[in-house]
């Protein structure tokens, strides 16, 4: 499934690196100002390799633009990551609306802003192909799936999106195009201000004014203080089982490699009667046996929706070690007291099996996350402790 995917996205990205060269404008960049003040910059046209970015930090930093809005039907993909990553670093939000196009490329530049509002129907995805003969052997074509596989995925992180919005984009054809529902926005992570939000109607394809951006986080360099969060584990009383096999078996004695009182599925529900060690003994239904606590969910923990896998890249025995891991990364972390009280640092998002693995893999050929990290249903998670 995974190559299947990988090749999809290689179709949807390689075409518009290759198609770049062919643009016939590329992007232009014009400050605006709307009737409440704000300023605002439109980029326009089409992402292209040769576009120098320097002039549009040149303009946002002269006209003192709080926001980027869009009309492009996309291009260089890589270029506009660019651009995304410009928008983030210059602490700019992004407002995207029907009356304007903000398509294929274009969308992950839109991603880049601090802060993100979109009209229902105003931001566009889909997947391309190549266009005509491609000169690519079957070992290129591998190797430029894991690089921009990774680059894609990587960005989208970065920007607190959930990957999956690929997963959508590959449904609809290069010559088709899926303009995103308000409630997909909001699944995906695509928007940060919700539906009702206030945001006032735009007048002929201007911005209307939006919230300035927040203040950007505090710098590695000066880690904002913060105490240290209680140790208290609630007592855990009830529960359901979650394995990375489907299934997880009864024990007859706290250890592995006791005797099987019989295998319960994933989901089903068991009352915790106790603990030894890592053990949880428990009852299910009229049957009593022991299970790993990294078999059961536990109902008194908040470890995140249940069935969903995290990806931990690392741990920590102390706080502030953790907390400051969390706030220097360059994506998007989190940190979870885990039951033996170290601090277990994950991905900030959570996914499904098939989405956690892809990352794990391509993450780590990246270079993004350690080679250690690993997907795991965190069920010995008590509870997120930084930062919000």
């Amino acid at each position: 499934m995974f190559r299947v995917f990988s090749i999809l996205i290689v179709l949807w990205v390689v075409s518009a690196l290759l198609g770049a060269s062919s643009a016939n404008a590329g992007l232009q960049f014009e400050a605006g100002q709307t009737d409440g003040g704000l300023h605002y910059i439109l980029v326009s046209g089409d992402f292209a390799y040769r576009d120098d970015l320097s002039v549009f930090e040149a303009l946002a930093q002269s006209s003192a633009a709080k926001a980027v809005t869009f009309r492009s039907p996309g291009g260089n993909i890589q270029k506009a990551m660019e651009l995304g990553r410009l928008i983030r670093r210059l602490g700019l939000g992004t407002a995207q609306f029907r009356a304007s196009e903000c398509a294929s490329a274009c969308s992950l530049a839109f991603l880049g802003g601090v802060m993100r509002f979109a009209e229902a129907g105003s931001i566009g995805v889909h997947k391309s192909s190549f266009q005509g003969d491609v000169p690519f052997s079957t070992q290129e074509a591998v190797s430029a799936v894991q690089q921009i596989t990774a680059d894609v995925i990587t960005y989208m992180i970065e920007m607190d999106v959930d990957p999956a919005l690929l997963q959508l984009s590959l449904q609809y054809d290069s010559n088709d195009i899926r303009y995103l529902s308000m409630s997909e926005m909001a699944k995906y992570s695509v928007v940060t201000l919700p539906p009702d939000s206030g945001q006032p109607t735009v007048a002929s394809a201007v911005p209307s004014p939006m919230p300035p951006p927040p203040t950007p986080p505090t710098s590695a360099s000066t880690p904002a203080p913060s105490a240290n969060p209680s140790l208290v584990i609630p007592e855990a009383h009830s529960g359901r089982i979650g394995h990375p096999k489907g299934s997880a078996p009864l024990k007859a004695l706290p250890e592995g490699k006791s005797t099987n009182v019989a295998v319960l599925r994933n989901g089903s529900p068991v009352v915790i009667l106790g603990s030894s060690g890592r053990w949880y003994r428990v009852q299910a239904g009229n049957q009593i046996g022991y299970m790993h606590d990294t078999w059961v969910y536990v109902d008194q923990y908040d470890s995140g929706p249940f069935g969903r896998r995290h990806i931990q890249v690392k741990s920590f025995s102390n706080y502030a070690e953790a907390e400051a891991y969390v706030r220097t990364s360059s994506i998007p972390l989190s940190a979870y007291l885990a039951t033996n009280g170290w601090y277990a640092i994950t991905l900030a998002n959570t996914f499904d099996e098939p989405m956690a693995k892809s990352l794990v893999s391509e993450m780590k050929a990246r270079g993004a996350i350690p080679d250690d990290a690993y997907a795991t249903f965190g069920n010995t998670y008590v509870r997120k402790v930084c930062c919000q």
